[in-house]
């Protein structure tokens, strides 16, 4: 499967905020966007006038690359919510925050998307009790989510549980620090999610 495989904090330069792609080093004085906060490449730090266009584009790649999610599968998360009833651009975030690899980052089981996406991979992860190995698995009102058995003694899990502890976790989910188990509550809605985006300017873009 495709994937982008480049430098992250790249990503975050060239949409001039930060995106958390690297857990907790986006937090700290070592975060390249807080060092260069220009765009990267040869002509980054010109100035340049941006179109209306440009900055619905800029929208978009910007929650394409939070999420890690490729442009045709980004184009079916939008088709979905258009089809959803409700605000398509709320729709939009809301199947975007259900992905698997997501609502692990999110329970604090994962220091970043990319993380989660990869332990998801390796079959570290159950839900309601099977194992699921694909990050972009939708999970609904209800779902048990937990760290395999045989993987809770790694050490990454280890120290996870202890981050949990201190951790603000989103109140439509639910965590156990002990037993690394998870549950959710209920479907996010738009004052759930923290991400800095505009969603009405990616509805804008596809509506074009």
């Amino acid at each position: 499967m495709a994937r982008y495989t480049g430098p992250v904090c790249r990503l975050c330069r060239r949409e001039g905020a930060k995106l958390f792609l690297k857990g907790d080093r986006c937090y700290t004085d070592r975060c390249p966007v807080n060092r260069r906060s220009y765009a990267p490449g040869e002509h980054g730090q010109m100035r340049k006038k941006v179109s209306e266009y440009g900055v619905q584009l800029r929208e978009k790649q910007k929650a394409r690359r939070i999420y890690g999610v490729l442009e045709a599968q980004f184009r079916r998360y939008f088709e979905k919510a258009e089809k959803s009833r409700g605000v398509t651009g709320e729709m939009l975030l809301q199947l975007l925050e259900r992905r698997l690899d997501n609502v692990v980052y999110r329970m604090g089981l994962a220091p970043s998307r990319a993380d989660a996406r990869q332990s998801i991979r390796h079959g570290h992860f159950t839900v309601n009790g099977s194992k699921v190995n694909i990050p972009s698995y939708l999970v609904r009102v209800g779902d048990q989510i937990a760290v395999r058995e045989k993987s809770r003694e790694m050490a990454k899990f280890k120290e996870a549980a202890e981050s949990i502890r201190g951790r603000a976790i989103p109140q439509w989910l639910s965590v156990d620090a002990d037993t690394l188990t998870g549950s959710i509550v209920r479907l996010p809605n738009r004052e759930d999610i923290d991400v800095p985006i505009q969603e009405h300017l990616i509805v804008e873009l596809y509506s074009r």
